[in-house]
Parts: C-alpha cells; sequence; structure tokens
C-alpha cells in the first residue's frame, strides 16, 4: 500500500446513533486500506461501546494527529475529540451533550480538511434537531459546510453507479419552491454540477438533464409556467456556456433515461423530485457529496437510525460508497492540480 493514499477524516456523526457502528462494520473491510488512509474523528469511549454491538475485534488506537495514524487493517486510527461518559448516554436517545460532541467532530474535519491536512471529509449521519439544540442553527450538514468553508453557492448531489441527482433548492417546504426558483439558481446548479462531473468524477464532456417542476414539465404552460419563465432560459444560457444539457424535461421519465445511461446526472428542483428515485435505486449504496466547496465531502445518504443504533444490525454499505467516492475525487482533485 502506498503512502500516497488519499487521507480520509471520517465524522463518526451522532454517538447514539448508527454511526459508531457502520464505522466498524466499514473498517473491518480490507479494501478501503487499498484506496485510502481512514481517520475516525470521534469518541473512543463511544467506539469501544459499539464494538460489543458489532461484534469487532478491531484494535482502536488514539492519534494526536493524522501523521501519526497507523491506517492498517486491522487497527483503527483515531482522532479522539470527546470523552463521553458511556453510563450517562443511550444508543437512540440524543442529548445536549452528544449533539455537541457530534458537532465538534464535523467542525475539527472540516477545519483540517480547509487546513490540508487531511484529503477529504466523510460524514456519519447527524440529527437536525440535535444538531440545533447543541446551538448550532442550520437545517443539515450541507449548509454547516457551506458556512464554515466560506462558500456562497453549492450544490447537493446524491450519486450512486447508476443515477446522479444534483438539487437546485434543498431543505425548504414544497410550497416555497416555485418562489425561490430562479434562472440564476437553476445556471449555477448546473455549472457545479457540470465542472464537478469533469473534475471530480472524471467525467468528459459530462450530459446533464434538467427535470421540470411540473407535470410533463408544463404542457407548454398548461400545467405552470415555470418552464417556460425560468428553467428553459437557465438551460439556454447553460447551453451557450458551453455545457451539454438537455431539457426541461418532464420528470416523470427523465430519471429513467438517466439510469439507462443518457446522462451522467439529473438537475432536480426540489429535494424529493430527486431523492425519491434515487432511493429507489441506491437505498443502501447511495452517496451525498457536497459540491462547489474548496474541500471534498461525501456522506452517508441516511439518517441515524435511532431504532436499531446498538442492535449491530445497520447496514455500512452506504459508508462504504461515500469513502471510495471520497477517495476518489480526492485522486482527480491531486491529478487535476498536478496539470
Amino acid at each position: 500500500m502506498s503512502d500516497f493514499r488519499p487521507l480520509i477524516g471520517i465524522t463518526m456523526g451522532d454517538p447514539v446513533g448508527v454511526g459508531p457502528e457502520i464505522i466498524l462494520l466499514t473498517l473491518s473491510n480490507p479494501s478501503i486500506y487499498n484506496v485510502c488512509r481512514p481517520l475516525v474523528f470521534g469518541d473512543i469511549r463511544t467506539l469501544n461501546t459499539a464494538k460489543e454491538s458489532v461484534g469487532s475485534r478491531l484494535d482502536l488506537k488514539t492519534v494526536a494527529k493524522p501523521a501519526a495514524g497507523l491506517y492498517r487493517c486491522g487497527s483503527v486510527d483515531v482522532l479522539n475529540l470527546s470523552e463521553l461518559d458511556p453510563q450517562k448516554i443511550s444508543w437512540g436517545r440524543p442529548s445536549i451533550e452528544s449533539g455537541r460532541a457530534m458537532m465538534h467532530y464535523v467542525t475539527t474535519a472540516v477545519d483540517m480538511a480547509v487546513a490540508e491536512h487531511i484529503a477529504a471529509i466523510v460524514t456519519c449521519p447527524i440529527n437536525k434537531i440535535a444538531m440545533q439544540t447543541a446551538g448550532f442553527h442550520y437545517s443539515g450538514h450541507t449548509e454547516l459546510l457551506a458556512e464554515r468553508t466560506g462558500s456562497k453557492v453549492f450544490v447537493m448531489m446524491l450519486a450512486g453507479s447508476r443515477l446522479r441527482v444534483a438539487l437546485v433548492t434543498i431543505h425548504i417546504p414544497l410550497k416555497s419552491v416555485p418562489a425561490v426558483l430562479s434562472k440564476e439558481r437553476i445556471i449555477q446548479t448546473i455549472r457545479i454540477t457540470g465542472r464537478a462531473l469533469s473534475d471530480r468524477f472524471g467525467c468528459q464532456d459530462p450530459r446533464l438533464a434538467v427535470a421540470g417542476l411540473n407535470p410533463h414539465a408544463g404542457e407548454e404552460g398548461m400545467f405552470g409556467d415555470e418552464e417556460i419563465n425560468i428553467i428553459a432560459p437557465a438551460v439556454q444560457q447553460a447551453r451557450s456556456e458551453g455545457f451539454n444539457v438537455a431539457g426541461p424535461s418532464p420528470p416523470d421519465t427523465i430519471f429513467y433515461r438517466a439510469v439507462e445511461g443518457h446522462y451522467d446526472a439529473v438537475v432536480c428542483m426540489y429535494h424529493d423530485q430527486g431523492l425519491i428515485p434515487f432511493k429507489l435505486i441506491h437505498f443502501t449504496d447511495g452517496v451525498n457529496t457536497t459540491l462547489g466547496l474548496p474541500i471534498i465531502r461525501t456522506s452517508v445518504d441516511h439518517g441515524t437510525a435511532y431504532d436499531i443504533a446498538g442492535t449491530g444490525r445497520a447496514d455500512p454499505g452506504s459508508l462504504v460508497a461515500a469513502i471510495n467516492m471520497a477517495a476518489q475525487q480526492a485522486v482527480y482533485a491531486f491529478q487535476k492540480a498536478k496539470d
């Protein structure tokens, strides 16, 4: 294994969720160490408790800094950032203390990525209510990362081997979507997505499809005029800038064509428009990645799963995929920087 493997920071997520368990299950897989050097940002006492849940024999080692890790399968390197008392926290029951610890893992990892001490970060699931209770008033990971890195424009993309979806709007009420949509916002999403597919995913001349907002993409104004007044002009502008983009297309057919290989990604107008078809196909192996940041960030595409936390039943598939994608993006970014 080469010393040139990218160093990937993995944040433990909510200590009382499934994050600790899926980390241990994932890092028992030797293939992870073939593609990267994984460093856990978390709590070693909580991870030791999780070892009992999943029946793990991994050796957990505390490191003071990224350069001090061994990064060998069988030994998990942990940057210990909290001292949670196992007697005072319980699986599935978040507290202010666990929420603060959860956010400390994230902010520390982001700062280290910005300082280039690590090549990328992979985030395990957090609970939004626990985050806000701990004093972090964001609607999710994405918004926190954008502010922490000083990023004004960013895109949430869900990615898998068969389908990628990029979102123009994220965590807002459905009734607010039409008022928030704008030509410039859609163009920015197309730009960021197209450039990221080229720079971090290795797509040559990436093919993008833009979904309409309304049924049948508005049916020439019969079912809504957002396609005519906002979405189509944005697509035309993006084409004039050199992007290979089609649309607006009826949402009920565009995802099928994307899965069949006609497009590298679908630009979606709102959260569930993209996530419903995506999770139908990639429920256990989907990855959430934030585009437009100065750092590489991927995440599992599921929540804290409080109902099964501590039972050893959590599926690590999404975390495995997220780590592999982060490593791949880091390699592409390194190669591009060299060129």
